[in-house]
């Protein structure tokens, strides 16, 4: 049986780039509960460290830049998560919709211009012939 493009891509694809592997490693770690313990852990050391600091001003900073820095750090995390995702799911709708159109084509006939018609509206609403 013929390979299609979308499973073909798949599998000479070159895997993740080292960005990517972090991505997915921190992902994993940052979707568990020990990730919330910890910073939660953070926070309460922070409310508990109130009498340490001369100035409130510094206080609220402090725990103001380590929130901007980590949810910028998050932020990106998770963007690249969601996009790999994205694209995989829809890599899956491909290879369906391309399985889908060869099974049709393998229905044609001569007279059966509504399922040609239908085949290329599947074809084309996916973009199976511009892909990779």
């Amino acid at each position: 049986m013929e390979r299609s493009e979308a499973a073909e891509s798949r599998e000479t694809s070159n895997g993740l780039d080292p960005f990517e592997k972090f991505v997915e490693v921190s992902t994993k770690l940052i979707s568990r509960a020990p990730f919330f313990a910890v910073v939660v852990a953070i926070v309460v050391l922070w409310g508990a460290s109130y009498p340490l600091w001369k100035s409130t001003t510094k206080w609220e900073l402090a725990i103001h830049t380590f929130g901007g820095v980590l949810s910028l750090l998050l932020l990106v995390l998770l963007e690249n998560a969601g996009r790999r995702n994205t694209e995989a799911q829809q890599e899956k709708l491909n290879v369906i919709a391309e399985a889908l159109a060869a099974l049709m084509e393998s229905q044609l006939t001569d007279d059966s211009h509504e399922l040609r018609e239908a085949i290329d509206d599947l074809r084309e609403a996916v973009g199976l012939e511009e892909r990779h």
